[in-house]
């Protein structure tokens, strides 16, 4: 028989592949320690490094999955061939091995191996190669036999979930209200901009819903995981990716669970946890502990605040723009410019609380902003210990949330906090510390303040002009 002929023998075995794409970059077993590095909480550069590939690769993969974790198994059913061993069968093969002395070899069966030969060659050679890459890439090929979305096979069905997800909000003319929403580009919802207004039934509420609505309809049944996939995972066919804007979250890419977990505060060692702090400050009794926060404004505007614990005496920390704002495009990991970076927030801090007498700055407890990461250098200027309260505790700095709310007063959220001075902050502080306080006893914190610098010994009493 000529090679012509055991060419149409394999295509007609095969079937007809006028076209198959290129081969893979990367093997099944890559993609399973890619999506356990994710499972595990690591960045996707991360899970690329682990296995092995490179950065595109992994965020490819990551993007067509929509975040969503394929779950596949750690190894292979033994009766499949494994790329190493096909490895070894084009190397016996091309030394003119035989078919039963390679199956002999690998502990296989003549038949898989002749399978193996005839169905995984290569066929867009003259003749009929046998790669090892080739043939891992045909057989992961052919194994793909997803099975088609429930929503896909229901029209009903989809049509409901697609109503419950994006129908139009209605007065009681039946007029559509509220904005249009911008057009959907792939990312997450617009920050700070208008999103069209849709009935936004969470996908639980849907599934949850339908056996009320249908109770004697069983095809009308699907479970919230499924509306996730089928938004989520690219190549579903069942919902269109721009449907995830009428999710709360609006997210275009599932967050990992392990990764939402994480906690971005690596500048939070041991040594500067809220336990750490000394006893004193917790019942107030000793003056000189402080509590600190931004209060964030519109166009990544910030002013910072510091408030004492006993005397509630309020500072204004002011942070104006750093040059070059507004004229350098915004990059990753770039120059911080809007006025609060860690060094621009250390040094601003710094000159504010070392105009106090030292008795009066013993300690700092600040949030767990990274605006405050390079407080080591920070104490090492001022000699004030930072301490960071505990994430989602913040009736552990009571008295400088509730400061930070009297201050919304002066300073409206969504507003541009940077067009203020320092002058007019300090007047606003003044304003402040010049309000009775009942929890003083009806006197004002300049009072109760200006009374704890003067029982000071008079080598270290600062004025408060």
């Amino acid at each position: 028989m000529g090679s012509v002929e055991r060419h149409k023998q394999v295509r007609v075995y095969r079937g007809l592949m006028p076209s198959p794409g290129r081969p893979s970059v990367a093997w099944r077993e890559d993609r399973v320690r890619f999506w356990t590095a994710i499972a595990r909480g690591a960045k996707t550069e991360d899970a690329c490094s682990a296995a092995g590939v490179s950065g595109p690769v992994g965020f490819r993969w990551f993007r067509h999955a929509g975040g969503v974790n394929p779950c596949l198994p750690d190894e292979v059913s033994g009766r499949y061939l494994s790329f190493p061993e096909r490895e070894d069968i084009a190397v016996w093969h091309a030394q003119g091995a035989g078919v039963r002395e390679i199956a002999r070899r690998l502990g296989r069966a003549p038949s898989t191996v002749s399978r193996e030969l005839r169905r995984n060659a290569s066929t867009r050679t003259y003749k009929l190669d046998y790669r090892a890459s080739t043939a891992q890439w045909h057989a992961e090929r052919r194994a793909r036999r997803p099975k088609t979305a429930k929503l896909v096979d229901n029209p009903r069905l989809r049509a409901y979930v697609r109503t419950r997800l994006s129908g139009d909000v209605t007065d009681t003319g039946g007029n559509r209200v509220g904005p249009q929403g911008p057009a959907w580009k792939g990312r997450n919802k617009p920050h700070r901009g208008d999103r069209g207004w849709v009935t936004a039934w969470s996908p639980e509420q849907i599934a949850r819903r339908l056996p009320v609505e249908f109770p004697d309809d069983e095809d009308m049944r699907i479970s919230h995981e499924a509306i996730y996939q089928a938004l989520y995972v690219e190549g579903r066919g069942a919902l269109k990716r721009e449907l995830v804007t009428c999710l709360r979250t609006g997210r275009a890419l599932r967050v990992p669970r392990a990764r939402s977990r994480q906690k971005a505060w690596a500048h939070v060692t041991d040594k500067v946890l809220l336990s750490e702090r000394p006893a004193e400050a917790e019942d107030r009794a000793v003056p000189g502990h402080w509590e600190g926060d931004l209060i964030i404004g519109l166009k990544r505007s910030a002013i910072g605040t510091l408030v004492e614990r006993t005397t509630r005496f309020t500072m204004l920390v002011h942070l104006p723009r750093e040059e070059g704002y507004g004229l350098v495009p915004r990059t990753k990991n770039g120059p911080a410019l809007a006025g609060y970076g860690a060094i621009t927030m250390k040094n601003a801090l710094a000159r504010t609380m070392t105009t106090l007498p030292e008795q009066l700055r013993r300690s700092l407890t600040w949030d767990r902003g990274k605006e405050l990461s390079a407080h080591a250098a920070f104490t090492v200027e001022t000699g004030i210990p930072v301490y960071f309260a505990d994430p989602h505790s913040p009736w552990q700095r009571g008295t400088n949330e509730n400061t930070n709310g009297l201050l919304r007063q002066y300073f409206p959220k969504g507003t541009d906090l940077s067009r203020w001075n320092s002058e007019e902050l300090q007047a606003v502080a003044a304003v402040f510390n010049n309000r009775p306080r009942k929890t003083l006893g009806w006197r004002t914190p300049a009072e109760v303040f200006t009374k704890q610098l003067r029982s000071l010994p008079p080598a270290s009493v600062a004025t408060t002009d």
